[in-house]
C-alpha cells in the first residue's frame, strides 16, 4: 500500500519574531484573492475523477463559519483525541495524523481522494512536518507584522528546499493594502 503525501498550506505573518496564522481563534486578516487561492489548490484535484482531502484539527474546523463547513467539494476530516462522534459536516474522525494518513491510503478512499492537504491548527501542522510522508509547504507569506498568538511551527531550510510551481504566482501580491507572496517547500527526504 502506497501512503498518500502530505502538503501543508498555511498564510503566516510576522508576529512577535515568528509566523503568526491566528488571534482569538480567527484569522487575523481577511485576503479575499488568498482564500481564494487556498480554495483552488485544496480543491483541484490532479487525478480526474477524484477529490482531495483536508486534515484539520478540531479548533480550525470549529473556527470555519457554520455556513462554510464542511469545505465543500473535499473529504473533511477533523482530528481530536476528545471527540468521540465526528462533528455534523465532516466525513471523517480520527485520533492522529498516522490515522489519518492510514485512512487515507486504504481502499476505498485511497481510490477516490487524490491530494492530502493539512489546513491546520498548530499542532497539526507541527504533526505534518514532522511525519515521513510530509511533500510539500505552501505557505502565504503576508508581509506585514500583526498580532497574533497562534503561530505556524518552524521548520527545517536544509530538509524543505524553496521551489517554484507554474500554476503558483511567484509576483508579489497586494490586497487591503497588505502584501503577501507564495511560497512552496519540498521536502528532500
Amino acid at each position: 500500500m502506497a501512503e498518500k503525501k502530505l502538503n501543508l498550506i498555511a498564510a503566516a505573518c510576522t508576529s512577535k519574531g515568528k509566523m503568526g496564522i491566528g488571534i482569538n481563534g480567527n484569522l487575523p486578516w481577511r485576503l479575499r484573492q488568498e482564500m481564494a487561492y487556498f480554495e483552488r489548490l485544496t480543491k483541484t484535484a490532479q487525478m480526474e475523477g477524484m477529490k482531495n482531502a483536508v486534515i484539520m484539527g478540531r479548533k480550525t474546523w470549529d473556527s470555519i463559519p457554520e455556513k462554510f463547513r464542511p469545505l465543500k467539494d473535499r473529504v473533511n476530516v477533523v482530528l481530536s483525541n476528545s471527540l468521540t462522534e465526528c462533528p455534523p459536516g465532516a466525513d471523517h474522525l480520527c485520533s492522529s495524523l498516522n490515522e489519518a494518513v492510514k485512512l487515507f491510503s486504504s481502499p476505498p478512499l485511497s481510490e477516490t481522494v487524490d491530494m492530502v492537504w493539512i489546513t491546520g491548527g498548530s499542532a497539526v501542522y507541527k504533526d505534518g512536518i514532522d511525519s515521513p510522508h510530509c511533500h510539500r509547504i505552501y505557505l502565504t507569506r503576508i508581509m506585514k507584522e500583526i498580532e497574533c498568538d497562534t503561530f505556524f511551527p518552524e521548520f527545517d531550510l536544509d530538509r524543505f528546499k524553496l521551489v517554484t510551481d507554474p500554476a503558483v504566482d511567484q509576483d508579489t501580491q497586494e490586497e487591503k493594502g497588505i502584501q503577501y507572496k507564495f511560497e512552496i517547500y519540498e521536502s528532500s527526504s
